[in-house]
């Protein structure tokens, strides 16, 4: 973990060198006021040396001064490199989010996963720019505090130096609890992102079913386990700092006793001792910025450890001999199929059916049978247990994932639009159209008219998932998204089975010209709708349990039939 970590420090490797120079001059420059210190009180005050200690004086000014101009590099281009380098985490994170499977989104939680991109990324940027700079300067300014304190009195430096392995002890013994309670704490902020981006997004559910105590109950809930962990970890770091303290502390008292009989014996000169007393201070405190340090690299460490969750997740991968295709003719089979979504269940069951080219396939049945599944399958969102799934008589695993779904235009019941402009939002067909195919795409999809008497046209915001459009009008909008891209086949996922009659008519109308020359899979709540389908299956519980034309399956008598008489009694 730490080779991945240094490997981001590489693009920045002059920034680093002269943030590590700065923190190394700084370090020295510390050790500068004690030996002046002791060289006024054991020469230049005794012999009134009134223009050397003038001259000590405007040094020791000119040094802090310098020192001050490396603080404030250190400060702003150390934290520019940890941004830089936070921003290259995020880039890394997002391409990785981007190649991951379905499977992935469907056990992680949006709000979690924005956690690790911003709480944790900060934590590691912060690791990244202090992490270094305050290792070398602790490290160094107390190597030259004991070289410093030992050439005044060895045996007293010693005294002082016996106290840090008990600082050593208690820090280790404290840091593993510290660090488990702030993993927990992330943890706990993540399910309160999770929580909030939810309530969020169905803020107009809530608000509809007036359901905002539920809601605020629900948000309490993770409110709660987040002041909980935060009390487990800022207890955990109370004890962390009190011990730690504590022995810092010892350190003035031995130093006091100790250095008071070396006084009175006359082991030690009074200006020796006074200098001893100020370096004691000076080595202190990066003791004490190492023990601060602690709770930081914790933080940084607990956040890296998420990130690299996240970057080792198993991207969506091409088999070795999976090739571009190019153009699909669109003939589609499924041969003994066999899928599940984990061990416990088998989502799909030995299905096998065939769709020629530029037929239109309906799939029917109770709800949780395997109709959605079967559409996943075809862009290879998911891959089989078992059987074979051929696209133009290619098993699917030797099509490239970016051919195979340049070829598949999928329109949905719940359709995603981005929080951008309807031209922006038709575009994201093919990124590459000209405004006069965006408006051809327009046009077929019976949305065109509509968009033109908007004060801002093709250029109109429409919001968050388009909130500010009709159920119909987003999904003429997705349907024109659909004719921009021309794909050779077409899957409509219970794709009006939210609207109302009347502007189902109309969907229905665009959407019979969008199939028109593809290969098409319709998933059909609403039977009326695909009465027409060059072939129908229906599915249930994983299995197609009858298969055939509206009228075969009607003479059969079967679910189909049932089905389809049930929804005509409840229009009659």
């Amino acid at each position: 973990m730490l080779k991945r970590f240094i490997s981001y420090y590489k693009p920045h490797k002059l920034l680093f060198s002269l943030d590590m120079l700065a923190s190394l001059v700084i370090s020295l420059i510390g050790i500068i006021y004690p030996i002046i210190t002791r060289e006024m009180l054991n020469d230049l005050i005794p012999n009134r040396n009134y223009r050397m200690i003038v001259i000590f004086g405007i040094a020791l000014l000119a040094v802090y001064i310098v020192r001050m101009l490396l603080n404030y590099f250190v400060q702003y281009y150390g934290h520019v490199m940890g941004v830089r380098m936070q921003a290259q985490m995020r880039s890394d994170m997002f391409d990785r989010l981007e190649s991951l499977p379905y499977g992935y989104y469907d056990n992680h939680e949006t709000g979690k996963i924005m956690s690790r991109m911003t709480n944790d990324l900060m934590d590691i940027s912060e690791l990244a720019h202090h992490g270094p700079e305050n290792l070398l300067i602790s490290t160094i300014t107390i190597v030259t505090s004991f070289i410093y304190l030992a050439r005044i009195n060895l045996p007293l430096t010693l005294i002082i130096f016996a106290c840090v392995p008990f600082l050593i002890i208690i820090s280790l013994a404290l840091r593993t609890k510290m660090r488990d309670a702030f993993k927990k704490s992330r943890e706990s902020v993540a399910v309160i992102n999770s929580s909030l981006e939810s309530s969020i997004s169905g803020i107009r559910v809530t608000k509809a079913f007036t359901n905002a105590k539920k809601e605020r109950e629900k948000f309490e809930v993770g409110n709660g386990e987040f002041v909980e962990s935060r009390r487990a970890a800022y207890k955990a770091m109370g004890q962390f700092h009190s011990g730690t303290s504590f022995i810092t502390d010892i350190f003035n008292v031995v130093v006091l006793i100790a250095g008071g009989l070396f006084l009175y014996n006359g082991d030690i000169i009074f200006g020796d001792y006074s200098a001893f007393i100020v370096s004691v201070g000076l080595f202190v405190s990066p003791v004490m910025t190492l023990i601060n340090f602690m709770e930081q690299y914790q933080n940084g460490v607990t956040g890296f450890e998420r990130f690299i969750e996240i970057m080792d997740a198993e991207p969506e991968r091409d088999a070795p001999d999976a090739v571009d295709v190019g153009k699909l003719e669109g003939t589609i089979e499924f041969k003994n199929v066999n899928y599940s979504y984990d061990d416990s269940k088998e989502v799909l069951k030995n299905i096998s059916l065939k769709i020629e080219k530029g037929k239109t396939f309906a799939l029917v049945g109770p709800s949780g049978g395997g109709k959605t599944t079967i559409c996943h399958l075809i862009p290879h969102f998911y891959d089989i247990v078992s059987g074979e799934l051929l696209i133009d008589g290619r098993e699917v695993h030797t099509i490239t994932m970016d051919s195979l779904r340049r070829n598949i235009g999928i329109v949905q019941q719940d359709i995603y639009l981005f929080n951008a402009s309807i031209r922006e939002n038709i575009l994201y067909g093919r990124l590459d159209a000209t405004d006069e195919e965006v408006i051809e795409a327009a046009k077929r999809a019976n949305i065109h008219d509509y968009i033109m008497t908007l004060p801002d046209k093709y250029e109109t915001q429409i919001g968050e998932r388009g909130v500010r459009l009709s159920g119909g009008q987003k999904q003429r909008l997705s349907i024109a998204r659909v004719f921009l891209k021309n794909p050779s086949i077409l899957i409509l996922d219970e794709a009006t089975s939210a609207l109302d009659n009347t502007t189902e008519i109309m969907i229905q109308e665009a959407l019979d010209e969008l199939c028109r020359g593809r290969t098409t899979l319709v998933v059909a709540h609403r039977l009326s709708t695909i009465k027409n389908a060059d072939e129908i299956a229906v599915i249930s519980d994983g299995h197609i349990i009858e298969q055939g034309n509206h009228d075969e399956l009607l003479a059969h008598g079967g679910m189909y039939a049932s089905l389809y008489n049930g929804q005509f009694r409840e229009v009659g």
